[in-house]
């Protein structure tokens, strides 16, 4: 029983929730503004959380990727029933990075920090954030299995009583061609951590709270019965979607069936391709994040994200599968398909409630990890190792154009031009929006982006590509029309570059990439003219482009 039962009107538990949501806000700022990688630092690519003594999502930080934050919703169950309560001391922190525990690919680090008062575990936080670089093969999808794409470490303890393990420290830094970058990474999520737990800790003092009992079951049960008055109100029934993807070594089909009932949403993937030979397979756990991630965009957004709203959303698939792939499958580029899954379950959220659901977007983000050669390594040349982000145009909603050149549904913001020289021996020459990149429609969907790049005194660099919706661009809905697809080529080269696969970047050099646009949302020839005209005034449609919207209505 709490200090305070006598006083937890729903008032002052809505009080205390709202102190939550700002303890773990700040808890996630604290992991950005320590961290040393860019891809942390500058593009948010983090999750951070509190969590009752059970192990169940209590807040998330509202900075963060949906394959970190809802993967971790899972994971720090799994830890929790790792690490007996009764084994923990103050000052403890368990970590992994085990794909198929954390977030879906080794690049990940993982940690939980159990939080004291009065002598006992009283509740956990949590944070996840990238990795430069693990060893290996580097951050690419070249791997044959998991081994090959670095360093995996089980769960296991990485400070014990405020003091870190050393000796995985040094295992960590003995793995990775950026060693500082990941020590300094490493301790901004201890940072994280221990941040979110001292706050915790002050609020629980604050409000005179023993424990988080009464406050987790009214924010779990309030999200609960929010959620499902949510789903309440689309229409029952099972709903199918398919889409092809360029996939590796040959076309995929992701396969999705929706069923809808007064007790929940659930997605199965049965009659999805089979895993690749290379890593661009994708375990349940990040599959499921993005895709009960789309669904939450539309059912129920302005409801916090915690074990209450989650769980009413079930996801599943055939082991095997490549959205659930399984022990020892390569996954380092998982987020190459685990980001479509939002446009797969849309497109059958979309039968349900047509005026509700956005066309197609670019989806999986350019992500496009760098590393030196390794000659420039033996020669005594400039090491490095960065994974700049860029990302295509979201599909055209119902009501309004796609966004362009914006993160979903990732979340990870671009990446600076000028951290990405200052960073690598490589010169930005252009980054601009594609013309005509979006698709024509009532609303036209969101640009791409065209970004052209060489190296430095000629030193050569590895690129590693893993990049969809080349072959089969984000479609539109309701009559409008698709967005262009990408590209990545040289400017002197006679073929464009196929979207996955090792990369090298010769000195002279001058590659340029192409993201994708989205997908348009009505029928072109209702697209307001004073909204195309100033398209064409602003670039973003050229003379030639603006013939699909056939003059306007």
């Amino acid at each position: 029983m709490t200090a305070l039962s006598q006083d937890l009107s729903p008032a002052r538990l809505q009080v205390m929730w709202n102190r939550l949501l700002a303890v773990v806000e700040e808890q996630g700022q604290t992991l950005i503004r320590a961290a040393f990688s860019p891809i942390v630092r500058e593009c948010g690519d983090i999750s951070a959380g509190i969590f009752d003594a059970q192990g169940q999502m209590l807040a998330q930080a509202v900075t963060g990727t949906p394959g970190h934050i809802n993967t971790m919703a899972a994971a720090v169950m799994h830890l929790r029933e790792r690490f007996p309560a009764d084994t923990m001391k103050p000052g403890d922190i368990y970590m992994t990075n085990d794909p198929w525990l954390a977030s879906g690919h080794l690049n990940d680090f993982l940690l939980m920090m159990p939080v004291f008062k009065g002598g006992r575990v009283v509740g956990f936080t949590s944070c996840t954030s990238h990795l430069v670089d693990l060893g290996g093969l580097g951050m690419g999808p070249e791997g044959s299995d998991i081994y090959d794409e670095g360093l995996l470490i089980p769960p296991c303890k990485l400070v014990e009583e405020g003091a870190p393990n050393a000796l995985l420290l040094d295992i960590v830094r003995a793995n990775s061609r950026e060693p500082v970058a990941n020590e300094g990474d490493i301790y901004a999520l201890i940072a994280c951590c221990e941040a979110g737990a001292a706050r915790l800790a002050g609020m629980m003092e604050e409000f005179g709270l023993s424990d988080l009992d009464a406050l987790g079951a009214y924010i779990i049960e309030t999200s609960r019965r929010g959620t499902l008055q949510a789903i309440a109100e689309v229409p029952e029934g099972v709903y199918r979607n398919v889409l092809r993807m360029d996939g590796y070594e040959s076309e995929l089909e992701l396969h999705a069936t929706l069923t809808v009932s007064k007790g929940g949403m659930h997605v199965d993937f049965t009659g999805t391709s089979g895993c690749s030979s290379k890593g661009i397979n994708v375990p349940l756990n990040y599959a499921t994040a993005y895709t009960v991630f789309a669904l939450r965009c539309i059912v129920g957004p302005d409801i916090p994200n915690n074990a209450g709203s989650l769980a009413p959303f079930t996801v599943d698939g055939p082991k095997g599968c490549i959205l659930n792939a399984q022990r020892p499958v390569p996954v380092a580029m998982r987020h190459t398909l685990g980001q479509v899954t939002p446009d797969l379950v849309l497109g059958c959220l979309h039968q349900a409630l047509p005026d509700r659901v956005p066309a197609e977007g670019a989806s999986c983000m350019f992500d496009l990890p760098m590393r030196h050669a390794p000659e420039v390594a033996r020669d005594g040349g400039r090491e490095f190792a960065i994974e700049p982000v860029h990302n295509g145009g979201t599909g055209a909603r119902p009501h309004a154009d796609g966004l362009s050149a914006t993160a979903y549904p990732s979340g990870v913001y671009g990446s600076q031009v000028e951290i990405t020289e200052a960073v690598a021996p490589v010169v930005m020459w252009r980054r601009e929006l594609r013309p005509d990149s979006g698709g024509a429609g009532k609303y036209r969907g969101g640009l791409g982006q065209r970004i052209e790049m060489t190296s430095v005194n000629g030193a050569p660099f590895i690129v590693f590509l893993s990049v969809e919706r080349l072959k089969f661009p984000a479609l539109g809905r309701m009559g409008g029309l698709p967005g262009a697809p990408g590209r990545i080529r040289f400017r002197d080269g006679a073929q464009d570059i196929p979207g996955k696969g090792e990369l090298r970047v010769e000195a002279g050099d001058y590659l340029i990439f192409e993201t994708p646009g989205g997908g348009g949302f009505g029928d072109p020839a209702e697209r307001d003219p004073e909204a195309l005209a100033l398209d064409l005034r602003r670039g973003l449609v050229t003379e030639e482009g603006a013939g699909a919207y056939g003059g306007g209505k």
